[in-house]
Order: structure tokens, then C-alpha cells, then sequence
């Protein structure tokens, strides 16, 4: 159920290429597919015996989706942003909030999840000069409407020599929404957060604070956890943010998964304009279908930590950023995705 959720949600986030045999800047598709069709998971049969939310989803128009695991067999990775996006904001270019790299091993059964620093040090292409990657997708945006998807696969996969096959891209409302339809979320810290600057949707503040303990959060709060950084760091925000992950799969799996994956293109519907994904309909039900059937043990979920970064201040405009412990990153890679992370 991840994949409906957890993909969505997963935001909720290098100096120079991985030295190994030099990658080439994968060229991907037109990626702004329509809105699918809101779908009525009846649990009808149709005329050859098949039930309706159980084994096809049956769109408006008549057509039907396989609700069958996807049976593809290399890996299928994407990159997951949370977009810095409030209300009024809706026709302009943005940055990423949050960024995650997930990528699918049908072979192995296995997940890996990476998280990579907002403020990490990179080369985008077509661009002369270094750049923070959470850039990577406004720079797009702001050179041809539709392209930041594009410019952002491209900078992943240039930068970290991996195969970038899609994306998801959700805003802060998606977010709030998603959780809110799965009931809320549990999560359990041994520390306090204590926010009083936590930015509100409209430039102002809303302060957040947290005791150490178990709470049940809705979306608004689910936000605030995983976007928070008073007093701490990136690394740390990334950390929540896989806390948060892990629970949206725990609630979701607790639910009935099904009929969740039948809800799931009436939500993305309802969604609208708070989501951006290559993906289409029939690829959401089918990674859902292979991802949920992955046992806790095979899904490693990392975060790009200090162990492979390090603090540096550029010498123009004295920005604060990232660079990468370069000959450490394949050994990240490696424990993360496994052996054969760059096929």
C-alpha cells in the first residue's frame, strides 16, 4: 500500500558523479499524464466472473484495470519530492522540500528508500554551475512549464548514477490529505520538539510543539513533524520523515487494503493539482499490489547522514550546503538499494 500512499506521501522528501562507469543523462517521456478517471470500486461481478475492487478496477468510462502485482523484472526507481508549495502558489515555479529516492527490486522482493538532503551540493544539467538540488526541479519549471520533473530526474540520476524511470511530486495539502483519509497517523519520539517559528500556509507562524512520547497525529500535525528543523538539521528532518513513512504503511496495512487501492483514483482525483506523477493509473494499482507483499525485514530505508557528507560554505553568496563524501557514496548506495543499484 505504499505505493498508493507511502509514494504520495513520501515526502511528506554531489559534487560529482558516483565514481563508477560514467552515466549518460537519462532522456524521459512527456510526464504530465491526465487526471485518471474517478473509478466506482463495486464489488460487482462482470461478465466473466472477475469482481469489480477486487480483481479490476472499473473506471467511468467502462474500462478496467488488472488489479494483478506488477510483473516487471528490473527495477523501477523514483524520486519523491514534497514540493515548498502554499495556496497561492499554484502557477509558479517552486522549490522541493523534501527529496527521496525509492526504487523497487521485483527479483529480490526489496524496497530501499533514500533520503537526500535539500541543501545537498550538485551539477544539474544544462546548467554551467553548482547548484542546491532542491533547485533542480524550480530551475525546469522556470525554463518550460512541465519540464522541473524532467530536470529533476535527470539531476538524480546524474548525480548518484542510478536509473531515475519516474517520479512523484505532492505539495503540503496532499499531504495533509492523505493522512487525514487514513485516520491519522501514531508516532512514537524519545525527544521534544519545541517550534515556535513553524511556518503556517500563509507566510506566517504556527508553533509546533511535541513532548517526547506516543501521539496520534493528524495530517496538519503529520506536516509539521516532518518538515520541522528548529533546532536541529536536514538530517534529522529526514529521519522524521521516514518515521512518518513507516507509519503511513503500518495505518495504511492495518486498514483494508483493497478497498484502499480501489479509493486510491478517486483520491488522486479529488487531489487535483496537489500532485504530479508519471505514473498512470494502471502502474499505481500494480506497483501497490507488488509493494505491500514486501516483508518489513527487505525494505531498507536510509538517509544521506554525515557519515557521507560534509558542512561547506561556498565562496559566492557564503551559502550554507552539502557536498558529498564521494568515495563513500556507492558503499550508501549499495546498503540501500544493493549491489546492482546502478542497472
Amino acid at each position: 500500500m505504499i505505493s498508493v500512499f507511502g509514494f504520495l506521501a513520501l515526502a511528506m522528501i554531489v559534487l560529482v558523479r558516483v565514481p563508477h562507469s560514467v552515466q549518460e543523462v537519462i532522456a524521459t517521456a512527456d510526464l504530465r499524464p491526465a487526471l485518471p478517471t474517478p473509478v466506482n470500486a463495486r464489488s460487482e461481478y462482470i461478465a466473466d466472473g472477475r469482481r469489480v475492487g477486487v480483481d479490476v478496477l472499473q473506471l467511468d468510462d467502462g474500462s478496467l484495470i488488472e488489479m494483478a502485482p506488477w510483473d516487471g523484472k528490473s527495477r523501477y526507481s523514483i524520486i519523491v519530492g514534497g514540493l515548498d508549495r502554499r495556496p497561492d502558489q499554484t502557477d509558479e515555479p517552486v522549490r522541493t522540500d523534501s527529496l527521496m529516492l525509492v526504487s523497487i527490486d521485483p527479483s529480490r522482493k526489496a524496497l530501499g528508500v533514500l533520503s537526500i538532503p535539500r541543501d545537498l551540493w550538485v551539477r544539474i544539467p544544462e546548467q554551467e554551475d553548482h547548484d542546491r538540488i532542491n533547485r533542480a526541479y524550480f530551475l525546469g519549471e522556470g525554463r518550460a512549464t512541465g519540464y522541473g520533473p524532467r530536470l529533476l530526474q535527470q539531476t538524480v540520476s546524474w548525480n548518484l548514477g542510478m536509473r531515475i524511470h519516474n517520479y512523484v511530486l505532492i505539495d503540503f495539502q496532499a499531504v495533509i490529505d492523505i493522512v487525514d483519509h487514513l485516520g491519522g497517523i501514531e508516532i512514537t519520539i524519545d525527544y521534544t520538539i519545541d517550534d515556535e517559528r513553524f511556518p503556517d500556509m500563509n507566510y506566517g507562524y504556527d508553533p509546533f510543539y511535541l513532548p517526547a512520547g506516543t501521539h496520534i497525529l493528524d495530517g496538519w500535525d503529520t506536516l509539521r513533524f516532518a518538515r520541522t528543523r528548529h533546532g536541529n538539521n536536514d538530517v534529522r528532518r529526514a529521519e522524521r520523515q521516514q518515521m512518518a513513512l513507516y507509519a503511513i504503511r503500518d495505518r495504511a496495512l492495518s486498514l483494508n487494503v483493497l478497498e484502499l487501492i480501489g479509493q486510491a483514483p478517486a483520491l488522486l482525483a479529488t487531489l487535483g493539482e496537489h500532485v504530479q506523477t508519471g505514473l498512470d493509473l494502471e502502474q499505481i494499482v500494480q506497483l501497490a499490489l507488488l509493494v505491500k507483499d514486501i516483508e518489513f525485514e527487505d525494505i531498507n530505508m536510509r538517509v544521506m547522514d554525515f557519515d557521507y557528507l560534509e558542512e561547506y560554505i561556498t565562496e559566492e553568496y557564503q551559502q550554507q550546503v552539502l557536498i558529498p563524501r564521494v568515495e563513500r557514496l556507492p558503499i550508501l548506495l549499495t546498503q540501500t538499494f544493493g549491489e546492482d543499484y546502478a542497472r
